[in-house]
């Protein structure tokens, strides 16, 4: 199959991916679109919203409909490296035998990721950027497609632990997830309290999302197009000749350049996903509030202003 045969396929798969997952979630298209899009760029996704919003069930729905593995993870104070990793034990034959933890798995929602202590967050972070992991001197890849998404709530940081900056820039994403409307609440009391249950098709195979992704990282890019990401991610940068008097007035550190190749990944996928051949400037940004909301730092200025990360970030197109 060409490559554009394969992305008028693509487009027609994900039509029906929505269609699949709304079958059990109701709204959230801006949330479910972001998840999506990290999984065919091949990213992790952080989620940030208050309890009860589904996050659990739409991971689950997602990767049903994906036709991956899912696992999850409920991170607490005492949890330790070796329950999300697996141990070695003695079998019945005196000989040391490793028992996989809940890590080997293709997609891994880690619920609340900030209340774990950061040894446990090291094991989780080490499996996502290497996507292996290191057991008794033992070195074992994890299957692909591998996507990790972690939650946090925002609400209650007493006995947290919360991500470092360098951890947070691993996550390609940070999605926020909001309250549902009125109209959407009635249609979810009405559908969780009855005895009916929907029935999932699992559309894709784990080798088809792997060609999806190596299809995505052969999408052209215009030079155009790449400047203006690192351009965009240069005046994120207090102090520095791109970043205006506005971002120097309210930020206290600015991304990374692995926000710059986040933003090129994450645009391919998006006009991939949307049927184009090609990323343009809208389409960076497009995805630039979700690569970009964890990875600039407000000062206390802005904190007492009231100035929000999306606002910043809409500064700089």
């Amino acid at each position: 199959m060409s490559d554009v045969a394969a992305i008028q396929n693509l487009v027609e798969k994900q039509a029906q991916l929505k269609k699949e997952i709304a079958k059990i979630i109701v709204g959230q298209e801006e949330v479910v679109n972001q998840i999506v899009l990290s999984i065919f760029a091949g990213g992790h996704a952080l989620l940030v919203g208050v309890p009860g919003l589904a996050k659990t069930l739409m991971v689950n729905t997602i990767s049903q409909a994906l036709g991956l593995e899912f696992k999850r993870i409920q991170f607490t104070p005492d949890l330790m490296p070796s329950d999300i990793l697996g141990s070695e034990i003695l079998d019945e034959n005196r000989q040391f035998k490793f028992i996989k933890g809940p890590i080997f798995s293709n997609i891994i929602l880690a619920d609340e990721i900030n209340r774990t202590p950061p040894k446990t967050q090291a094991a989780l972070l080490e499996a996502m950027q290497e996507k292996a992991v290191t057991v008794a001197g033992h070195h074992y890849k994890l299957s692909l497609p591998y996507f990790v998404l972690a939650t946090q709530n925002p609400i209650e940081q007493e006995g947290t632990y919360p991500l470092p900056e360098a951890q947070l820039d691993r996550f390609m994403f940070a999605i926020k997830l909001d309250y549902p409307t009125f109209e959407e609440e009635v249609q979810v009391v009405k559908s969780t309290t009855t005895d009916t249950t929907q029935q999932i098709n699992s559309l894709f195979t784990a080798q088809e999302i792997l060609d999806f992704q190596h299809l995505i990282r052969r999408i052209p890019v215009a030079d155009n197009v790449i400047e203006y990401a690192v351009r965009l991610v240069g005046k994120t940068r207090p102090g520095s000749t791109m970043a205006d008097d506005y971002v120097n007035n309210y930020l206290d550190w600015g991304a990374g350049p692995r926000a710059s190749q986040n933003l090129i990944l994450a645009a391919k996928t998006h006009s991939a996903l949307n049927g184009k051949y090609s990323p343009d400037i809208e389409d960076v940004q497009a995805v630039a509030t979700g690569i970009l909301r964890h990875r600039i730092i407000k000062n206390y200025k802005a904190d007492a202003e009231g100035i929000t990360e999306e606002m910043i970030i809409k500064k700089l197109f």
